[in-house]
């Protein structure tokens, strides 16, 4: 593996001065325990058996983040790709799509937030009073199925609490940025509780339009607004409901013709997402031997995202040698979501343990729908297309959990998984495909001491296969077939020098079959250099192979200092695979790509995060980060890459009675971050269209202040 050193240094550093540290200040404050709750049964990080990293309300609070784009690059090997108002197609390991454009989407990263289904539409993924996220790597083929090839992403919000209790919260920071949130919380009656959270946010982005002189063509105007009710209905029956809306009417104009922060758009486009949805929980402990857990969830969300495609205006070339080149287009995709999904399961008690008391079970059904519809809207169409694209998911599965020993535990899971998925558009395609699934796992734990476990662990994932609607495209490439996947992993997890230090650290090594790579076939519109259109659809490769390295550490060194870290190692490769990446006027004339070998998208070699906390006084409190990633790939299309980078973040907290405020500030350093990219064509007049890449930018500098009220 190529690994740059100075960024895998810095962390290295980090934890020898860590360990230093806590061995020379004797004893102080313990971390409190986090629990997972995205597992069958709620246990802490350091007793589950896998690769996890969770992210609590003070991680959410400390680095001012609103959506969940602003946290991920906290945990080792998880990556984001934009090409909207936010970052919202994750991948884990390497894993992961990059956008949405014609064609339905399987994901390949699941995302929950309060049990209810976002998985493929993460712009619905705000922080608003969130108590903790959770990103499981690897394939959760037992856990959750077909949309968790790559890992999952369990966001839970605060529960209601037996007191009365709330905040109110306001933020400011540059770019026009203001966050105004408020929550309260307590109980109605002995038997119920409540809780309710809003919050707005809004900013005016960080694009200058100079075409039509606004500073807001990027801007984001979000509202989120939950409400949750737990009920004691009886001593053996508890029920919780969740409802959940967000209101997403942010603008997209984010690509320039000259790879800077100024557009020149005269028709800036839009990423909109509005969702309503609910769930609910049932908790039955009536039964001696299990208990009956059921969540129920449902979701409708509306879309669009549209984008001004030529990224100029009517008449840039006037007056140029290039007069006459330009084109003008517009291009915008309506989509109209509904997802529900039944979960039940039996969960055991302790009376109910197998096998002479040594094994805990699971068993369960599961039923998730989804129906998608989308109208497509484009100015070089003749008319507008529309599409349908509904799937039902049917599972049974079990997981058993068995003490070998002592300190020895075997965990072994199941899942099999029917899945129909029918297509049809206004291009007259359809297709109807009926799988069957399966993935499981086979752990084994061993408790080394009571705070230290080492474990090892086979799971296989599956990624339903699909179709590729477009037409122009060759018989034999309208299908393409379900990925599986295969993951070895083994790590060791620790809670040491008295819960002052905390450490994760596993080994992977994941083989994929029929792997999924979404390509893209460039053709001239009219026989010229540009309008080009872009036929977006998805192939297999034999295999790719994805192995690597995660480490994170959190140890209180002293009672006024705390130091933390994370680093992540990969290397992801295609086997076998050749990339048909553009073609003339003619689809026949595809260039295949040898790309065995060859780097995956999104998957940069290393990343790391590093930051310290220190108490300069009772009330004031400061914190330093540090973040990097290498460069990557940003397609398997082309060899446009990301730029290597470190961002520096930091932190002032000042605390008086039950007020709280912040200075604070992200990307210190104002480095340009790439977050999405396109290459292999050109679409700039005024350079006859000469080929080249092109970049999205993400977030740039900004420093800000925040105020919290807590009653």
């Amino acid at each position: 593996m190529k690994f740059r050193n100075k960024s895998a240094l810095l962390v290295a550093a980090l934890c020898v001065i860590g360990n230093v540290c806590a061995a020379e200040t004797g004893s102080g404050q313990g971390m409190e325990e986090v629990v997972v709750t995205a597992e069958f049964r709620e246990a802490s990080v350091l007793e589950t058996g896998s690769s996890i990293t969770l992210l609590d309300s003070e991680v959410i609070e400390r680095r001012g983040a609103t959506h969940l784009e602003q946290l991920l690059n906290l945990a080792p090997n998880v990556n984001f790709a934009s090409g909207a108002s936010r970052g919202k197609f994750i991948q884990i390991r390497g894993i992961g799509e990059r956008s949405q454009f014609v064609e339905p989407l399987n994901p390949s990263v699941g995302l929950l937030i309060d049990g209810i289904d976002f998985s493929g539409i993460g712009g619905a993924a705000t922080t608003l009073d969130m108590r903790q996220i959770e990103i499981l790597r690897g394939p959760q083929g037992t856990l959750y199925g077909a949309n968790a090839l790559a890992g999952l992403v369990n966001m839970r919000s605060n529960d209601p609490t037996d007191r009365f209790e709330g905040s109110v919260a306001t933020a400011i920071a540059e770019h026009e940025t203001r966050t105004t949130s408020a929550v309260l919380s307590g109980p109605i009656s002995d038997t119920l509780g409540y809780r309710l959270a809003l919050q707005g946010h809004r900013s005016d982005g960080y694009i200058d339009n100079d075409y039509l002189h606004r500073h807001d063509t990027s801007n984001l105007d979000e509202v989120t607004a939950r409400g949750k009710l737990q009920w004691r209905a009886s001593d053996d029956l508890q029920v919780n409901f969740t409802g959940f809306y967000v209101d997403a009417d942010n603008g997209y104009d984010a690509f320039s013709l000259d790879n800077t922060r100024h557009t020149l758009s005269d028709q800036p486009g839009h990423d909109r997402q509005e969702t309503t949805a609910v769930a609910v929980e049932t908790i039955w402990q009536g039964f001696e031997r299990f208990d009956v857990v059921g969540l129920l969830s449902y979701a409708d969300s509306n879309l669009e995202y549209s984008y001004d495609e030529d990224w100029s205006y009517v008449g840039i070339c006037s007056g140029q040698p290039c007069d006459g080149w330009e084109y003008s287009s517009f291009d915008r995709y309506r989509r109209d979501r509904q997802n529900g999904a039944l979960d039940l399961r039996l969960v055991s008690r302790e009376a109910g343990r197998l096998f002479n008391g040594s094994s805990d079970w699971v068993l369960g059904l599961y039923y998730r729908f989804q129906d998608e519809s989308l109208l497509r809207q484009y100015s070089f169409a003749s008319t507008d297309f529309s599409s349908d694209f509904d799937t039902r998911n049917r599972a049974v599965y079990g997981q058993l959990d068995s003490w070998l020993t002592e300190r020895l535990k075997l965990s072994s899971g199941l899942r099999l998984e029917f899945r129909q998925a029918d297509y049809d558009d206004s291009d007259r395609v359809n297709h109807d495909n009926s799988e069957r699934l399966w993935g499981g796992r086979l752990g084994l734990e061993y408790s080394l001491t009571p705070q230290t476990l080492v474990y090892g662990l086979v799971s296989r994932g599956y990624k339903a296969g699909g179709v590729n609607s477009n037409p122009s495209l060759n018989p034999g490439a309208r299908e393409f077939d379900t990925e599986y996947l295969w993951n070895y992993e083994a790590g060791i997890k620790g809670d040491w020098l008295d819960h002052r230090l905390a450490v994760q650290m596993s080994l992977f090594f994941q083989d994929r079959h029929e792997m999924q790579v979404k390509q893209s076939l460039v053709e001239p519109i009219s026989g010229s250099a540009c309008p080009c259109s872009f036929t977006d659809y998805f192939d297999n490769a034999a295999r790719g192979e994805n192995y690597g390295a995660e480490l994170e550490v959190n140890w209180q060194a002293t009672e006024r200092v705390r130091l933390y870290g994370s680093l992540g190692l990969l290397r992801a490769t295609f086997k076998n695979f050749a990339s048909f990446s553009h073609v003339d006027a003619d689809p026949a004339n595809a260039v295949a790509v040898d790309l065995s070998g060859h780097e995956q998208a999104h998957a940069p070699s290393y990343q790391f995060a590093a930051g310290m906390e220190v108490a300069l006084a009772r009330r004031l409190t400061a914190g330093l980060e540090v973040e990097g990633k290498e460069s990557f790939y940003l397609s398997p299309r082309h060899n446009a890459s990301s730029d290597r980078y470190e961002l520096v973040n930091a932190r002032l907290d000042y605390d008086l009675a039950q007020w709280s405020f912040s200075l604070w500030g992200r990307n210190l350093g104002d480095r340009d971050v790439i977050v999405r990219g396109f290459g292999e064509f050109g679409n700039d007049p005024r350079k006859f269209y000469e080929t080249e890449p092109y970049y999205q930018y993400g977030e740039p500098r900004i420093v800000g202040v925040t105020a919290k009220y807590r009653f």
